[in-house]
């Protein structure tokens, strides 16, 4: 696990002192080493940077940037888990190899099967990789997109980065906000993966590669893997039993490989399904214990400490468990803006932070189960709608079409005993927007999102209709797909890359722990989007098969209970210890430094909420995480 930046310039403006400030940045994410390489040709330089957190060959050997055969020279973020079978394979092909290292193996890898290597690789990646014979650079990055790849093209400079703030230091970056992604932010809570923050900025897509050649000046975006593609396929043809053994079979296998590493390994285990269930599977077949981190907290209704415990206590683990207080999770939320560079406000980025701070003593690579509701349909929104949707067929569409129109109106702020209720306001327009749009697309979007359309046009100075997730989700999926098959495959290709990845990255990475991710090896979701719909959503069991697998290893009476999730009591802490906090950040003065929302509309949210009304802490918690970020970046 490393961080990589650089930069292409074809009109020669930046030097060695620009690439070393960019670098520098990153040194969370590689504190063991560090190395520049500049390169000029009669069209350009190039400047490839690197900080190494060293995992696999600790050796000098393996120092990037790297070069192979005089031809290829490389900056590499990841892991590729077995890289030893593609180096024997390559061995056999004539090959030879100075260090034990899995990035020397991707340029010979490159070198011998050209851009089809990738279909070998096992792992998680973002790299830069030169071809000084033909004057080009291809940036790849994994299937999941577990690795990040932020990338600015504007006036002949193109940057590359594994985080945004490293742009920050070159002298010629022009960072423009863009209003548009502002306003996809406050509907999801994070910016999505097709845009950026800045004007001028992008990220590479999971999946994808991008070729450029130094003489032309061209770029072409190329996709070279799409899970939509296996979801789309026709569904297996296999029993209940067959199913068990062969996802059993890959999981453990996707396990396994994660734990290849010269240094020591552990996991996140939060006893729930996911967790324990990478943990049975892993112990399973170890002498040695597998070193397992929990964090608790006090407050009961957050704190899941208790249930991972008696996990670790059934299957042998070396278990560390850390009952943190408040102050110690308030004492993260000024750093958020740094390490996470665009505005992101999912607040269990504050117990991720914590378990990797405490994995960090004992281990410097954590495996992190995420993943199993995208891959096996886990979240409760997927019971909603496919209860919503079985109502639905039943009901004339005139009859939801009248309930719309009686509930536009009344200002649920106006209605007796219920406007007092918690976040009554929100879930008025949720069910408003349920009954307008009754299709399973259009009911997941109002689930997912913190700020409607209307409350957006409301809260936005300069609102302008932005294309949603939805709209181009719709262009890639057929429409004669399941309810199941539409739900998971969406969150596999937005929520999970855009929010619970970008958060364990920025996390882990934090405190230079590399984390790894067994439930989003690419056999797992080939296999999993191929599966009968009854095998994860059986009869509104969700995570129907992943569920009979841990209950091989773990009782079903300890694993079944309702889901937690990895959550924090923000609206007691924003009451009590942080309202100082949110007075600053949301006052008039900090609000009017860049004209984005209606001021008194939010100072309206803000009161309601401090004198015990029912205005949702969530939406304050984005406003602030904005606000935060602000002016940790643009002022």
């Amino acid at each position: 696990m490393c961080g990589v930046a650089g930069f292409i310039d074809w009109d020669k403006r930046s030097d060695k002192a620009n690439l070393i400030a960019m670098t520098n940045t990153l040194e969370h994410r590689g504190p063991d080493d560090a190395g520049i390489e500049l390169f000029e040709n009669d069209n350009c330089t190039i400047g490839l940077g690197h900080r190494r957190l060293s995992i696999i060959d600790l050796s000098p050997l393996g120092h990037q940037p790297m070069s192979y055969l005089d031809r290829y020279s490389i900056v590499f973020n990841g892991e590729i888990y077995n890289y030893e079978e593609i180096r024997n394979e390559l061995i056999d092909l004539g090959y030879k190899f100075k260090s034990n290292s899995d990035t020397e193996v991707v340029m010979a890898s490159f070198d011998a099967y050209g851009h089809s290597f990738v279909h070998k690789c096992i792992g998680m990646f973002a790299f830069v990789l030169t071809d000084h014979k033909v004057s080009k650079v291809y940036i790849y990055r994994d299937r999941a997109g577990i690795k990040p790849m932020y990338l600015y093209d504007h006036e002949n400079l193109f940057l590359f980065a594994s985080e945004l703030k490293a742009f920050h230091q070159h002298p010629l970056f022009v960072k423009k906000i863009r209003e548009g992604a502002v306003q996809s932010f406050l509907r999801y809570s994070y910016v999505p993966s097709d845009q950026c923050i800045f004007d001028y900025c992008y990220k590479l897509l999971p999946g994808h590669y991008i070729e450029i050649d130094l003489n032309l000046g061209t770029k072409s975006l190329n996709k070279y893997w799409e899970v939509l593609d296996y979801y789309n396929k026709p569904k297996l043809d296999i029993s209940e039993d067959e199913a068990f053994s062969v996802v059993e079979r890959t999981l453990k296998s996707a396990c396994d490989y994660r734990m290849v590493a010269d240094v020591p390994v552990g996991m996140f285990l939060s006893g729930g399904y996911d967790s324990s269930a990478v943990a049975a599977l892993l112990q399973s077949e170890r002498t040695d214990k597998v070193r397992t981190f929990t964090i608790g907290f006090e407050n009961k209704g957050f704190n899941e400490a208790g249930y991972a415990k008696k996990v670790a206590e059934i299957l042998g683990t070396d278990h560390t468990e850390y009952f943190c207080d408040a102050k110690e999770a308030l004492d993260i939320i000024p750093s958020l803006a740094y390490y996470f560079d665009e505005p992101f406000a999912d607040s269990s980025a504050i117990p991720t932070t914590l378990v990797s701070r405490l994995a960090r003593k004992s281990v410097t690579v954590a495996l992190s189960a995420d993943a199993g509701d995208e891959l096996f349909a886990g979240y409760e929104r997927y019971s909603v709608i496919h209860k919503q949707q079985s109502i639905i067929n039943k009901i004339p569409n005139g009859v939801f079409k009248a309930g719309y129109k009686v509930m536009n109106y009344f200002d649920p702020k106006n209605i007796p005993i219920a406007k007092n209720t918690f976040n009554f306001p929100a879930r008025y327009h949720k069910l408003k927007s349920l009954l307008k749009e009754n299709s399973p697309g259009s009911s997941y979007m109002t689930l997912i999102q913190y700020f409607s359309d209307e409350e957006s046009k409301e809260l936005m100075v300069n609102y302008k209709r932005d294309f949603t997730l939805l709209d181009t989700f719709n262009q890639l999926l057929p429409k004669d797909n399941s309810i199941v098959n539409f739900m998971t495959a969406m969150d596999y290709k937005t929520y999970l890359v855009d929010d619970i990845l970008t958060k364990v990255d920025r996390a882990t990475m934090s405190v230079s722990l590399e984390g790894r991710e067994p439930l989003l090896d690419h056999r797992l979701i080939e296999l999993a989007a191929q599966l009968p719909d009854h095998l994860k959503f059986k009869n509104g069991n969700k995570k129907y098969i992943l569920k009979q697998i841990t209950h091989k290893y773990l009782p079903k009476k300890l694993m079944e209970r309702p889901k937690m999730g990895f959550g924090i009591p923000l609206e007691d802490w924003f009451r009590k210890d942080l309202k100082e906090v949110l007075m600053h950040y949301l006052s008039d003065d900090k609000l009017s430094k860049h004209n984005l929302f209606n001021i008194e509309l939010i100072q309206t949210y803000k009161a309601d909420f401090l004198s015990g009304g029912s205005s949702s802490i969530g939406k304050l918690w984005l406003l602030l995480m904005f606000q935060m970020w602000y002016e940790r970046w643009m002022e």
